[in-house]
């Protein structure tokens, strides 16, 4: 009769466990993380002891600060992408040689590096007057008609847009847009809009971080005026 061999996969038998321990008796001393994760109650019969209660509540607050450690590597992970990302960006921001490539990359990396669903530049001038680009040209009045209240501050503005201001932004694309983040343009007076878009209504919040929009725009306000006509 074939008698089968025991494998790692095998569990271990109670009186295996309790060899090797009698073998090993610094076992714990050198894998003392083990205690916090392992039940050894008191002899108090029905009742809770107090140790018994301060070991449980201790092992309690080492798995929330286990889960604590493990967002923070992971939102430090996800920012050092975001900053590998930012910096691609910039760097493509600076070393265009005209609006158009300027324009050009902005969306390149929106799109590509950031995954952002939907991408509006606008900027205010005469379209004849402006170099050709990627970006809608719009009169200041005509902007001011239809964004007006997104042009009275410098910040950025999370969250929904009516129907005729999602409709000026976005155009042929507004009815796709559930959610949008916007922040004008300006040096010395505002001279553009920018904005993205997403699908998800919930995606782009009022009470959610705006620097890397704003930064992003900051960059804009020092390339694009020159192209622009005074």
């Amino acid at each position: 009769m074939n008698e089968k061999i025991p494998t790692l996969a095998d569990p271990l038998e109670p009186e295996q466990i309790e060899a090797y321990l009698r073998e090993h008796p610094d076992f714990f001393e050198q894998h003392h993380e083990l205690l916090a994760e392992i039940t050894l109650p008191h002899e108090s019969g029905s009742a809770v002891s107090l140790v018994e209660r301060q070991v449980a509540i201790l092992r309690e607050r080492n798995i929330d600060m286990r889960h604590r450690l493990s967002k923070l590597l992971d939102n430090a992970r996800d920012n050092d992408k975001l900053f590998d990302k930012t910096k691609r960006l910039v760097l493509s921001l600076l070393e265009g040689q005209d609006m158009g490539d300027i324009i050009d990359a902005l969306h390149y990396s929106f799109d590509k590096d950031f995954n952002i669903h939907f991408t509006s530049v606008i900027l205010f001038g005469n379209a004849d007057k402006v170099p050709s680009s990627q970006a809608r040209i719009v009169s200041i009045a005509e902007a001011r008609e239809h964004v007006g209240p997104l042009l009275k501050n410098s910040r950025a503005v999370c969250g929904t847009l009516g129907a005729k201001e999602m409709q000026f932004i976005f155009g042929e694309h507004a009815s796709e847009i559930g959610s949008v983040a916007t922040v004008p343009l300006i040096h010395g007076s505002v001279f553009g809009l920018l904005s993205i878009g997403n699908r998800d209504p919930q995606y782009y919040r009022s009470s959610m971080g705006t620097l890397f929009l704003s930064y992003i725009a900051e960059v804009l306000n020092r390339l694009l005026p020159k192209y622009l006509p005074r």
